[in-house]
């Protein structure tokens, strides 16, 4: 670590649980963050201030004026741009020692599964059903931790999936891929823009604690908080013997799942997924 890293990250430093190696595991880290929205604006701009040293920013929309209530990544200025190049500037101007790469894309398929491949860690800011479980397939193949939040109106998750260890359950565990459940559209009910920082802020937290090899992550454990009361609610959950995804009857491990029907371009619909 070089003198200015020491001074620019002594506050972890002197963190007896991080100190210099976790800070140095940090600094190692490529960081996949698909959406950068209301989630993925908090939680990128605190893995960016907290030294991960490689970030690449996923998202396929421009910033609207609309945005800017929660989007924190975004500036008037920069209405219509893309948002993942919005991003990058923010990231840059916060620390220009580590690496953005911004994609203007809608992940799918192989392409989805090759950003996964390359990264330590994923976060899923996305904002609606059939990418979140497209992500999640991906994160079971190639064994990736999963950080995925969600919020709208004043009802906000988080849970991780740690995909690295073989009892870990995934995202289809938790919510089956499948099932009628309504989305509800974040443009039509709204959201809370507090909220989207809670939570997004929580995903940068437990994705420094994977990259620092630290603590104990929410894998396991799914957080519900009522930010009208302000009451947080804990709901616990194991591995799905039966899982169609990492299950020892699915066929994510092998990959097979990528030369099937239903692999290309995921729905684009905004919807937010809560329980």
């Amino acid at each position: 670590m070089t003198d200015e890293q020491l001074l620019r990250y002594s506050r972890h430093i002197l963190l007896d649980a991080l100190g210099i190696e976790g800070q140095t595991r940090i600094l190692g880290t490529h960081a996949l963050i698909i959406g950068a929205g209301g989630l993925g604006s908090p939680a990128a701009l605190y893995l960016a201030s907290a030294g991960i040293g490689r970030i690449t920013l996923v998202d396929d929309d421009t910033v609207d004026f609309t945005n800017l209530q929660r989007q924190i990544l975004h500036t008037q200025a920069r209405v219509g741009m893309a948002k993942a190049e919005s991003g990058s500037q923010a990231l840059s101007a916060i620390n220009p020692d580590i690496e953005i790469i911004p994609l203007q894309q809608r992940l799918s398929g192989e392409a989805l599964d090759a950003l996964v491949a390359s990264a330590d860690l994923v976060l899923d800011c996305t904002d609606n059903f059939a990418t979140r479980h497209a992500i999640n397939r991906a994160c079971v193949h190639h064994q990736k931790p999963l950080v995925s939040g969600a919020a709208v109106r004043f009802d906000g998750q988080i849970s991780v999936y740690d995909l690295r260890h073989d009892d870990s359950p995934c995202y289809h565990c938790l919510f089956p891929e499948g099932e009628d459940i309504e989305e509800v559209r974040c443009a039509v009910m709204g959201v809370f823009a507090p909220l989207t920082g809670i939570i997004g802020t929580m995903q940068a937290a437990e994705a420094l604690k994977l990259a620092a090899g630290i603590g104990e992550t929410l894998t396991g454990r799914l957080l519900l908080l009522d930010a009208l009361t302000m009451e947080w609610r804990t709901v616990r959950f194991k591995k799905d013997d039966d899982c169609a995804v990492c299950g020892p009857k699915g066929n994510v491990r092998s990959g097979e799942y990528l030369r099937q029907a239903g692999a290309g371009p995921e729905s684009s619909s905004a919807a937010c997924r809560l329980a």
